[in-house]
């Protein structure tokens, strides 16, 4: 039978953290304290690589991105749950597999609302109609001529 870790063990561990805690805070204050604090135009224009910004940095992204992103989170999570129930596979039997099971069909219930609202194509609907549209103008403008 293991004994539990003693008093004085906790105690070292609680000092060692005490005293890295302070010299991490006295070194942050007397750097902020000592340093320079010029303010000028020049040091608060942004800066990177060497070239001026001719522009506002904060851009849009497209939304597609973002929600590839969102979707590689929930799958990624999901790898996570499967590969897991496989380490325990042996311990959990036929009631593990049947819980495995569900939870890949929800899923996949979950991927076909996506596929089915358009969450996986990567141009708005409207786009794709009105390029549709435009084709078959310039297909009707083709044959007539």
């Amino acid at each position: 039978m293991a004994t539990p870790p003693n008093f004085e063990s906790y105690l070292a561990l609680g000092i060692y953290s005490g005293i890295a805690i302070f010299l991490v805070a006295v070194l942050l204050l007397l750097s902020w304290g000592l340093g320079h604090k010029t303010r000028s135009r020049q040091k608060q224009e942004p800066y990177e690589s060497g070239i001026l910004p001719l522009d506002n940095a904060r851009l849009k992204g497209p939304v597609p991105f973002y929600l590839v992103a969102i979707f590689f989170v929930i799958f990624d999570v999901e790898v996570l749950f499967v590969a897991s129930w496989a380490v325990a596979y042996e311990r959990l039997g036929w009631s593990g597999y049947a819980h495995v099971c569900f939870f890949i069909f929800i899923l996949f219930l979950g991927l076909v609302h996506i596929w089915k609202t358009g969450g996986l194509d990567w141009e708005p609907r409207a786009q794709r109609e009105r390029r549709r549209v435009q084709n078959d103008q310039r297909r009707t403008q083709g044959s007539a001529s």
